[in-house]
Parts: structure tokens; C-alpha cells; sequence
């Protein structure tokens, strides 16, 4: 049984969803809704998650969102509510061409007399570039926030606002435009209010040209290099690749890595237009949903 569907967070472009499952569990669920021009949109989302976050909205405008729980590929319960994004508050956003800074923000006076912990943003940094996305990483050295939210303007000068839950530490930002120096500043909350800030800059990769494979080379294995060292090459393999589930707008795929390890993993395709994507996947991962 589904339980309640609310909205946790809401910002001008995006809004975090959460729900509960008061009886028994489900495979997984998939999220529904239609977009500003009206085209239907399907968010795979696995069965251990309760909340979800929606980007890409516009603004000030009205969703119906439908969430169907699925068991044996089957949906069998289903909850929905309608929402309505913020309007736009340029002002919240600093201009690009402000120096990078580490800016703090004072807390308020606590009305008792107990003491208020203090909550202290460390660096912000750029893990890893693509010409289409940048992941970020911070640090919290005092202090839980509630949440995070991190803004930055688009390659056509337009704020976006991104929620991150308060017990993440790094994010990673999708549609971005290659070649484009991009400013991002993370804020810390408590409650709602915007306690701690940092900045930090990244430039996206130049567009690279995918090699078109043909069929004889999608199934060939690269071979690994000699080591330079005396020392055993341990071997690295990757499984089967498959499709775990699929919706008009999405596709989630799966791996296995039968023997070794990798480092990390790289996904790559061309979109509906012919443009190379690239999206840069933790080790430890073994499965992504591409939206």
C-alpha cells in the first residue's frame, strides 16, 4: 500500500517528492507526469527510495504528479497530488561575474537560552567534468544541516535551484552545455533559512566526437596494456549490459563486473539530435537511470 505523497522542497525549477509505504514494499516505483509543453514524462525510481527529485520544471506553473508502486512489473497501488512551482527569484543568485567566494551567513539568536550548534559549509570542489555534466563535493566540518540547495545560472543565463538532502555530499549537475564556465553556490539550511554559503567555478569539457561502433566491435573486449611494472596486472571485466526497465522518456540499465574492479565508469550515447552524451558513474555503482 502507498501512503502519502507531499512535497518536501520547491524551488522555481524543480521540486523533491516523498511518500511512504505503510504496508509491505514494492519492486520499484515509477513517477508520472506531464510537462510544461504538455508531453507525458516517466521517472523510474527504485523500490528501497521514498523521495525523489524532479528538475527540469518551469516555472510558476501547475503538475499533477501520479506515483504507481510496481510489483512483478505490475502497478498496483497508486497515489497523486498537484503541485506549483515557485517564480523565479533572480535576486538569490549572485551574478556570474562576482569574484568565487566563501560567504557566511550569521545564524539568528536562538529565542531560549540553550545554545545553538552551529552549522559550518567546509570546500566546495569539482570532482569530475564532462562537457554535459560537473559533479561537486563539499564538506561539513560543524554541525548537521536539514538541507542543501544549490544554484547556478544555465548556458542561457537563466537561475536553476537544485534541493539536495541534508545527508548528502556531493551532487551531480546534468544538461549542461559543453565548453561553458559555470559559477555554482551551495547553501546550507536550517529549517528554511539559508545559514552557511560557498562557491566554487567549473568550465565543462570541449565536445568530443563518439566513434560510431559497428556490430563486430559492440561485443569486442578492450584489451588492457602491459604493465609497466613487474608486478600482476589484475584483471578487470565488465558483465552483461542490460536494460532493467524502460518508459517513453527513460531507460534504466544494469552491469555486472564478474571479475576485478574499475576505478570508476563511463556511459556514453548520442541524444535524439545525433550529439554525443557522456555521464561519468561512481565504482561502486552497478546500475543507472538515464532521464
Amino acid at each position: 500500500v502507498l501512503g502519502d505523497l507531499s512535497v518536501t522542497s520547491l524551488t522555481p525549477s524543480s521540486m523533491r517528492l516523498q511518500w511512504t509505504v505503510p504496508e509491505d514494499s514494492f519492486d520499484s516505483f515509477v513517477l508520472q507526469y506531464r510537462d510544461a509543453q504538455g508531453q507525458p514524462q516517466a521517472l523510474p525510481i527504485d523500490g528501497g527510495s521514498h523521495s525523489v527529485t524532479v528538475p527540469g520544471l518551469s516555472l510558476s506553473h501547475r503538475y499533477r504528479f501520479h506515483l504507481y508502486g510496481l510489483r512483478d512489473g505490475k502497478r498496483i497501488d497508486h497515489v497523486s497530488i498537484d503541485v506549483i512551482t515557485g517564480e523565479a527569484k533572480p535576486e538569490e543568485l549572485p551574478l556570474p561575474s562576482e569574484k568565487p567566494q566563501h560567504e557566511k551567513y550569521q545564524t539568528e539568536s536562538p529565542s531560549s537560552k540553550a545554545p545553538l550548534v552551529r552549522a559550518v559549509l567546509g570546500e566546495l570542489r569539482v570532482s569530475s567534468v564532462t562537457p554535459n555534466s560537473v559533479q561537486l563535493q563539499w564538506s561539513v566540518p560543524e554541525g548537521p544541516f536539514d538541507s542543501f540547495m544549490l544554484q547556478y545560472r544555465d548556458a542561457q543565463g537563466q537561475p536553476q535551484a537544485l534541493p539536495i538532502d541534508g545527508r548528502s555530499r556531493s551532487v551531480m549537475v546534468l544538461g549542461l552545455s559543453p565548453s561553458h564556465r559555470y559559477r555554482f553556490h551551495l547553501y546550507g539550511l536550517r529549517g528554511r533559512k539559508k545559514t552557511d554559503h560557498i562557491s566554487t567555478e567549473a568550465v565543462t569539457e570541449e565536445q568530443e566526437e563518439l566513434p560510431l561502433l559497428s556490430e563486430e566491435q559492440k561485443h569486442e573486449k578492450l584489451q588492457t596494456e602491459a604493465p609497466t611494472s613487474d608486478g600482476p596486472l589484475v584483471q578487470a571485466v565488465l558483465g552483461e549490459l542490460r536494460v532493467s526497465s524502460v518508459t517513453p522518456s527513460s531507460v534504466g540499465l544494469q552491469w555486472s563486473v564478474p571479475e576485478g574492479s574499475f576505478d570508476s565508469f563511463m556511459l556514453q550515447y548520442r541524444d535524439a539530435q545525433g550529439q554525443p552524451q557522456a555521464l561519468p558513474i561512481d565504482a561502486r555503482s552497478r546500475s543507472v537511470t538515464m532521464p
